[in-house]
Order: C-alpha cells, then sequence, then structure tokens
C-alpha cells in the first residue's frame, strides 16, 4: 500500500528510504511493474532503495534489480540515511 500512497501523495510522511530483506528483495527486480515503479518513484523523489545483500546474492539476484536499488547490509542503509530522517520504520 505504500506504493500507490507514495504516489498519490497521501502516505502522510515523507519517504526518503526503503529497505529490502528476505523474499521481498523479489520486489526491486526490473521487469516487476512494482519495482519499475519504484524504481521511478526513487529517481523522481530521490527515494533511496536498498536490498539485503545476502538475501539478494542467495537468490542470484544481483544482476536483475533495478538501476536504482543499492544492494548492502542494515549498516550501509543505516550510513545512507541516518542523516537525513528522524525515525526509522521496520516491517
Amino acid at each position: 500500500m505504500i506504493v500507490p500512497q507514495i504516489e498519490e501523495g497521501r502516505h502522510g510522511v515523507e519517504v526518503k528510504a526503503m529497505f529490502f530483506i528476505h523474499d521481498n528483495v523479489y520486489i526491486p527486480m526490473r521487469d516487476n511493474p512494482l519495482g519499475d515503479r519504484l524504481d521511478r518513484l526513487a529517481k523522481e523523489k530521490g527515494i533511496y532503495l536498498q536490498a539485503c545483500d545476502q538475501c539478494v546474492y542467495m537468490r542470484n539476484l544481483a544482476d536483475k534489480l533495478i538501476s536504482s536499488c543499492k544492494i548492502g547490509c542494515f549498516p550501509d542503509f543505516y550510513g545512507a540515511v541516518l542523516d537525513q530522517v528522524d525515525l526509522i520504520i521496520t516491517i
């Protein structure tokens, strides 16, 4: 639900980043309609996207992710966004 809310400008807060873990690393893949939408949002709104390195490598997806999605671990994610956010929510 977050992607349509961001697209429609009704999410309620400014999303600065998203981190994908476990099977959610399939979301930011090229040729996945949701991944393509995220890629566009990342470029338009400056949203930082990152997928868990171990999750990506275990599934052989490293060369299949959208161009705006980085690969790394939580410390990399925190380093990229901590100075831009007041709150990090994980689900």
